[in-house]
């Protein structure tokens, strides 16, 4: 099995190499922007979508020219990756930029002097926290509250893992409580974080402090580094608690059965326009502030990568009603949803946390959904269904559909 793995350590760059790092930054933005006027010029032309070979031949044309002779400063890859992230964006019908530069190739990794070699830079120092292993791939260098980062992709073939469990779990997501897990015979609930609403009052005294201040005046710099600071922290405890999280149930069960929720449409504002304003604004604000804050997609994306890697499964399945369906007759109903977190089936009396009956009903959706497949990787049982020995995420035919 192909193993594709990031290690991100912090790196302490000299001061002249921060003027560079901030310069090949400046210049990715420059050329992704100068891409894109040309792109909406082409388009108001009538002419065809300028793809990302053509656009290449055109950052050739920038880096000789007369005018922006310095972008011949940079390595030429940050800048064509400020492309495809451009004909991604197209590609995708939503923005993306770039705002770091990535360095592909002529990379040096020297783990025993923990160093690392980048183009036009030299040699930069990083805290090597955990060895780096497998064939370096691409290197991605960050800035976040005025630390610099390096995240280092890499490749390896590994043994394809087989699971040591076979449980299976159906996991809720929500505000109240992060996650419900259901595993057939008990339930685990883990609690949110609330990383951002723990911090919120003083991240919002921090912004008021930095709007009294004169703009890119002195003060103004040092309020704004506090506000990066506890955005900074903020993100990290929001990462520690979902890896953590994800690392517990990928390595505890060998099929994890989610809702494939749509996060960036739960999320969707709901100000509405002047000609039609929404209604409830302030109550679809604070959810959506709550929905964010728990990292529903993050938490999603690490236990699918994790899963793969335990030699477990993943599988979506369709949201609609798992906690207005009955999971003793099945009758589905929204007067069975009592409250937030009371159950009542109003056909057979069956009553439950609200919570533990979406997870069991998506944990029967899960299992439906792996029923009659003959793929030779299907080669265990978990809890009557079948699994296979190592892969990633299985979305049901339905939830495809509504995709």
């Amino acid at each position: 099995m192909l193993r594709r793995q990031p290690f991100k350590f912090r790196i302490e760059p000299t001061g002249e190499q921060q003027r560079k790092l901030r310069q090949f930054a400046g210049m990715t933005r420059f050329v992704f922007n100068k891409a894109l006027a040309l792109q909406q010029a082409n388009r108001e032309a009538g002419e065809k979508y300028i793809g990302y070979v053509p656009m290449t031949k055109q950052l050739t044309a920038w880096r000789n020219s007369d005018e922006t002779p310095w972008l011949k400063e940079a390595p030429v890859h940050p800048l064509q990756h400020a492309l495809k992230d451009l004909d991604r964006a197209y590609q995708n019908f939503f923005a993306k930029r770039a705002d770091f530069p990535r360095f592909p190739k002529q990379i040096k990794l020297d783990q025993g002097n923990r160093r690392i070699f980048l183009p036009k830079l030299g040699w930069l120092r990083y805290r090597h926290s955990r060895p780096v292993r497998g064939t370096l791939k691409n290197v991605t260098v960050s800035l976040s509250a005025c630390h610099w980062y390096v995240s280092i992709q890499t490749e390896r073939e590994v043994a394809s893992p087989l699971h040591a469990s076979r449980l299976a779990v159906g996991i809720d997501l929500g505000v109240v409580r992060f996650a419900t897990l259901w595993d057939g015979h008990k339930e685990t609930v883990l609690e949110p974080l609330g990383s951002f609403a723990r911090h919120q009052h003083r991240l919002a005294r921090a912004q008021r402090q930095m709007a009294r201040k004169n703009k890119f005046g002195r003060n103004w710099l040092k309020a704004k580094a506090r506000v990066q600071r506890l955005h900074r922290q903020i993100g990290n405890a929001r990462h520690d608690y979902l890896h953590k999280a994800s690392h517990a149930i990928s390595k505890s069960h060998a099929l994890a059965c989610v809702e494939d929720l749509q996060v960036s449409n739960m999320s969707r504002s709901a100000k509405g326009s002047a000609e039609q304003p929404g209604r409830n604004v302030r109550q679809k604000t604070g959810l959506n502030r709550s929905i964010l804050d728990q990292g529903w997609g993050e938490f999603r994306r690490q236990l699918d990568y994790k899963a793969q890697w335990a030699g477990g499964w993943l599988v979506a399945v369709p949201p609609q009603h798992t906690s207005q369906q009955c999971p003793e007759c099945g009758h589905t109903d929204a007067d069975n949803r009592q409250t937030q977190s009371l159950f009542l089936c109003v056909a057979c009396g069956h009553s439950e946390n609200a919570d533990r009956v979406a997870a069991r009903n998506i944990r029967e959706r899960g299992l439906k959904t792996l029923e009659g497949q003959d793929d030779a990787r299907f080669a265990c049982e978990v809890n009557g269904a079948v699994r296979p020995s190592a892969a990633g995420t299985r979305r049901s035919d339905d939830a495809a559909k509504a995709a």
